[in-house]
């Protein structure tokens, strides 16, 4: 893992800044220039290395690497190291650390607990930075994995939202064009209308759902096209019927949610079967829902055809989790000779 050099940089002026100016604050003058600036210049240059060291060699191959009691060890000894450095007697900077003398200290047994102070003292600077700078890269360290967390979890969704929309069923685009088709044949008015029905709704599939939310309107319309398609199959007219509330065009959805269902139900009735066969379809719109209603007849033999391609109704179930979470309510009723699927979404 690669830290930006800016946030190493940062950390030795925040850090050598306070160390530099914090004995300033305290003592409120400045006695012996000199031995301030030699005093601040090595204390900087101690925490220079301390910082760097960390920011660049202990936290990325220790800490982020899952080995926080090496990183320990081996932080407060560089630490140790400096300190003693520091208070090293024959030293360039020695005479700098060293207390003035006092003719009257008394030289009593407290002589190592003042020492032990001393060390302390002279440790506190670079046991801050260690501390400090390890905290502040933490903190950005979580903050990063958050984003990359965050802005994974939303090319997730999108990708498997563009996965859902893509399974549309192509049986029903072979079927409507072989029926249009069968229309050109026949040379029937009805060819060029349907024809631009099934263009717009392939632009509605290629283009519009693209988007997070699409008016109602272009979701009503692509669906009466659809059905409009479906019936094409039988010139008698199949047992469906149609309630679609366009009251409110503009109320946004999200794109290809109602058609599964009426897929569905064409998939599994067998309209074709003019006796038995039906289809109920009913859109009704309020303020804040939308209530979205299919019921169709099941025969009592097993059928279904167009079995590849299609969304699944557990695959609408998760698309509808990941778009309206906690504000969607699906119910499912399979019955003895019916099935009834009722979807209510909370408008925000």
């Amino acid at each position: 893992m690669d830290f930006p050099r800016k946030n190493t940089w940062f950390q030795i002026l925040f850090w050598g800044g306070l160390w530099v100016l914090l004995p300033v604050l305290l003592a409120g003058n400045l006695e012996n220039v000199d031995r301030f600036a030699i005093r601040s210049a090595v204390v900087l240059l101690g925490i220079a290395f301390v910082v760097w060291v960390n920011m660049e060699f202990l936290l990325p191959k220790l800490y982020f690497n899952k080995k926080q009691g090496a990183y320990f060890i081996i932080g407060v000894a560089i630490v140790v190291a400096i300190t003693l450095l520091i208070d090293w007697d024959v030293a360039p900077w020695a005479e700098y650390f060293r207390r003035p003398p006092d003719k009257n200290r008394v030289n009593t047994n407290l002589s190592s607990t003042f020492r032990n102070l001393r060390y302390m003292s002279l440790a506190m600077p670079y046991f801050t930075a260690l501390i400090g700078s390890a905290l502040f890269e933490i903190a950005g360290f979580a903050n990063r994995k958050e984003q990359e967390a965050s802005e994974f979890r939303s090319e997730k969704l999108e990708a498997e939202l563009k996965f859902l929309k893509s399974q549309i069923n192509p049986h029903f685009l072979f079927n409507a064009l072989n029926n249009i088709y069968t229309l050109t044949i026949i040379k029937s008015d009805q060819a060029p209308e349907n024809l631009l029905k099934l263009s717009g709704m392939l632009r509605y599939m290629l283009y519009d759902c693209k988007a997070d939310r699409v008016p109602l309107q272009k979701e009503i319309e692509y669906l009466r096209h659809f059905i409009d398609l479906h019936l094409l199959k039988d010139s008698r007219g199949l047992n469906v019927e149609t309630e679609l509330d366009e009251s409110r065009p503009q109320m946004s959805i999200a794109p290809m949610l109602f058609i599964p269902f009426v897929e569905n139900a064409f998939k599994h009735s067998k309209v074709e079967d003019l006796v038995h066969g039906w289809i109920k379809i009913s859109l009704r719109t309020a303020d804040d829902h939308i209530l979205f209603h299919v019921q169709n007849s099941v025969p009592e033999t097993a059928f279904t055809k167009d079995q590849a391609g299609g969304i699944g109704l557990k695959n609408v179930q998760r698309q509808l989790e990941l778009l309206y979470p906690g504000r969607h309510e699906l119910t499912i009723e399979p019955g003895p000779g019916t099935f009834s699927v009722t979807l209510k979404i909370d408008m925000p």
